[in-house]
Parts: structure tokens; sequence; C-alpha cells
């Protein structure tokens, strides 16, 4: 039997949309006119949404967000090697125009020193070396005036010292954006920036990932990490470390296996002489043969010196 239609339709629209996954579909009404009378069609056109691949995107601010505490990772127990994914090349100089490391991640005066100072002027800029969110922005006795931006990989970024802070908590940075001024605040002998990276709370050695050249480029863009790269006691502050990349998890769980090596004491030597002639710390020469910093050496005693 044939039908013929009207030359008229009407349309009417109604988009319905599911309050708790807000993914459904536009439903379109199609009323048409035909001799029978008023014809009625539901045609439903599915919505495609990117909330579903958004939703996996762990949110960096999520968990451990603290905004007083310098480590809000306290109590958190770490499993090693630890695991970093950049998904850029180089970074944003922290000392605009300057690369110049004062001093390093290491052992000093008997006490760890956990970042690189960089030689500044009080006033000079301080940048953020890559995008990221600030998770503290406050004074604090000993580190100054200090913001610490937690980075979309994990990892942390501290400057401190800075005679003036220009960002707050919960501001969105990005690379190269001026987030204070240089300075000498806090516990400091002189205008410097102090730099600081961590992940989880564990202090890593800036150099181990970042090149502070005139490249500044990151040195690679998966990178693993050992204990001897988040360990003060492990380098010397005064020179640079040898640099053992590990850009596999392989590499880096074979070398937690160390070696070690007799060391026989010769005239003149020293806990100090013998710990920068060999790159180990006072520290590890100590635990490693029982014996305390103050105990004398004998000519022909022999250590055993883990590297």
């Amino acid at each position: 039997m044939k039908f013929v239609l009207a030359s008229l339709f009407s349309f009417s629209l109604c988009i319905a949309l599911a309050q708790e996954t807000k993914t459904d579909s536009i439903k379109i009404q199609l009323n048409s006119v035909a001799q029978k009378g008023l014809v009625n069609q539901e045609i439903a056109i599915p919505i495609i949404s990117t909330e579903n691949e958004t939703s996996e995107i762990v949110s960096i601010n999520s968990e451990f967000w603290d905004n007083v505490n310098v480590n809000p990772y306290r109590n958190e127990i770490i499993q090693y090697p630890l695991y970093l994914n950049f998904t850029d090349s180089t970074f944003a100089a922290p000392v605009l125009n300057k690369n110049v490391v004062t001093s390093r991640y290491g052992w000093r005066r008997g006490r760890p020193h956990n970042g690189i100072d960089l030689d500044l002027v009080t006033g000079d800029s301080v940048a953020v070396i890559l995008d990221g969110i600030v998770r503290l922005s406050r004074y604090s006795r000993t580190l100054g005036n200090v913001v610490i931006v937690r980075h979309y990989n994990g990892l942390e970024t501290t400057y401190a010292h800075l005679s003036e802070r220009h960002v707050k908590v919960n501001d969105a940075v990005l690379k190269g954006q001026v987030i204070g001024k240089g300075g000498n605040t806090g516990r400091s002998t002189g205008s410097h920036l102090h730099f600081v990276a961590s992940y989880k709370g564990q202090y890593i050695h800036p150099e181990y990932i970042f090149d502070f050249s005139e490249e500044h480029k990151i040195r690679a863009q998966d990178i693993w990490i050992t204990k001897e790269w988040t360990r003060a006691s492990f380098h010397n502050s005064r020179k640079r470390s040898k640099l053992k990349l590990f850009t596999t998890e392989e590499a880096a769980l074979a070398s937690l296996v160390k070696t070690r090596k007799v060391y026989i004491v010769k005239s003149g030597d020293t806990l100090s002489r013998i710990s920068n002639q060999n790159n180990v710390s006072i520290r590890s020469i100590c635990k490693v043969n029982s014996i305390r910093k103050t105990s004398t050496l004998k000519i022909g005693q022999k250590l055993i010196l883990e590297m």
C-alpha cells in the first residue's frame, strides 16, 4: 500500500543526558504527517565523550597534597628502583641565563646537602623548570621563602632562599615561568638558589636527571633511580659525581649488587683522604668496616670499600 507523505514535516529535538555518566545519546523525535495520521519515529545518536579518557589520568594533586609540610610522604614505604618518565627532552634553567653550580648534592661538613646551589644575585629571576602545580609556597626558618612545584610525572622541585615569591598554592605554572626572585632568606650564608629534586619524598641527585649545561637537556625520557642517587652519603658536594645513568629497570636492578674492594692504608692516609680519592663516603667506610669516624688508622690496615 502506498502512502503519500505530506510536504510539511515537523521536527522536535530532545537531548537526554544521564546524570551519573553524562554520556548517553541525543534523541531526535521525528513527527511526520502521513495519510493515516501522525507518525512518530525516534532516532538516538550516541554522544562520543572524551571524559572516560581523562578520568584514567591520575590527578597529581589528588594524594599527599600537603600545603604546609615540605615532605608529605614521611610515612610512605618506598621501593627501589624509582621510575620517572619525561615527555620533555629539555628543561628551563631555574636561574635565567645562569648555570653555575656552587655546591653539589652530597656530603658537606658532616651533613647531607640534599640539593644543589646555583649562583645568583639577590633579585635575579627564578623560573620553574617544567610544567606543574604549586604545592607549597611559604616562609620556612631553614629554607626561607620557598616554593615547591609538583610536576605531572610526580617529580617535585624545590626553590629555596628566595627574596620574593610570585606564586601561590594551587597555581598552575608553565615551564620557564618566573615564580620568584633569588635571595638569601632562611638559613643561608649568601645569595643563591637551593634547588632540590625529589620523588615521593626521596631526594634525588638533580644532576642525575638534569644536565645543567647550556643545552638544559633531560638526560633520558625513561630514568630508573637507585638508592645511590637518593643518598647524599654516596656523593661529595665539592665535586661532580661520576654519572651512571640507568634507562632500564634491568640495569637498575643489576646495579643494586654493590662491588667491594680492599684498600690497604698507607702512610698519611685519613678517612677523609680515602673517602675523597675513592668517591666513597666516610659514613660508608665506617659502616662496612665497623669503625668510628674517630678511629685511628694503622699503616697496612685493610679496609673494605663498598663502591
